[in-house]
């Protein structure tokens, strides 16, 4: 939270999991309850976007990109594949969500929405994803021996397949925590 009208109350709830506890997860959630304006912001740099559900649809949201939702949204914490798992950037857990209302997710950079139509594919590399409400399989697109794949930094990505819409991000937050580490560890040498 920034900032919130004096009108607007706040009420702290905390929720254990196992499956938060050993993977990450928040367990603490606030309520604010209006009228009033409250402001929110994410933890990292990058944008915010919103997502309006009619209570028809689902939405995977990286456990990284739940920003903040309405009544009416239901939230749940599920395991992906585990080819997904080890390979989309988004680990063992994903938000599930459904509902009515609306969904704030935010991202590391920019946020890209991209809509696909029925039967269109698109790749996006792991690491970029924010929100999706479509299927994706792990595909290896790079050429080459294992060697190769390892030099360029590519080789799984994502495949989505239409009808649906993809939320990603312009920043991959591994590699920057990786380019992180890299140059402390030349400003030490």
């Amino acid at each position: 939270m920034i900032a919130m009208s004096h009108t607007v109350t706040l009420k702290g709830n905390i929720k254990f999991s196992l499956k938060k506890a050993l993977v990450g997860g928040d367990m603490a959630k606030s309520t604010f309850t209006g009228p009033g304006e409250l402001l929110l912001a994410p933890a990292a740099i990058g944008d915010i976007t919103i997502i309006k559900l009619g209570g028809q649809e689902q939405w995977s949201v990286g456990r990284d990109a739940y920003l903040a939702c309405t009544q009416g949204i239901v939230m749940e914490y599920k395991s992906q594949g585990l080819g997904k798992i080890f390979f989309s950037g988004e680990g063992l857990f994903v938000y599930k969500i459904s509902g009515q209302g609306i969904l704030w997710c935010t991202s590391f950079g920019a946020i890209i929405r991209k809509d696909l139509q029925r039967d269109e594919k698109y790749i996006i590399d792991n690491g970029h994803l924010v929100a999706w409400n479509c299927k994706y399989v792990m595909e290896r697109v790079a050429s080459g021996g294992v060697i190769s794949n390892m030099s360029s930094g590519e080789g799984l990505v994502c495949k989505f397949t239409g009808p649906g819409t993809v939320f990603l991000q312009t920043r991959n937050p591994q590699a920057f925590s990786g380019w992180l580490t890299a140059n402390a560890a030349n400003q030490g040498a």
